[in-house]
């Protein structure tokens, strides 16, 4: 088990809008995280289809029952998993980030 001074905090899991989508800044990385009622998941903000940000403004996100949609060119991604769903990212997905929710807070854990 990791030791806790290895983790960082990004934020509590009421930052997160349920069912949306938020984007932080860890370091030199742009993280979105998203979450389902006590889920919560954190990837880089960047497309694997043409590595561009996903919002379509800054902290703004397309993300609706469950599927988050790249505002450059329309693919879709699981906003839990980070699967492709569907578009131009076919058989690519999100970039995950390692974290863990610790008594309401949402940490970074390193990889």
């Amino acid at each position: 088990m990791l030791h806790p001074a290895h983790e960082r905090r990004l934020c509590r899991v009421d930052d997160v809008p349920d069912g949306g989508a938020l984007a932080l800044t860890d370091g030199d990385d742009d993280l979105l995280l998203t979450r389902c009622g006590d889920a919560v998941s954190a990837f880089h903000n960047v497309c694997p289809h043409a590595g561009q940000r996903l919002d379509w403004a800054p902290g703004k996100f397309l993300i609706r029952d469950g599927v988050l949609v790249c505002a450059a060119h329309g693919a879709s991604f699981a906003a839990l998993s980070g699967a492709c769903l569907g578009g131009p990212c076919r058989g690519d997905g999100l970039r995950a980030i390692g974290l863990r929710v610790v008594e309401g807070e949402v940490r970074r854990v390193p990889e």
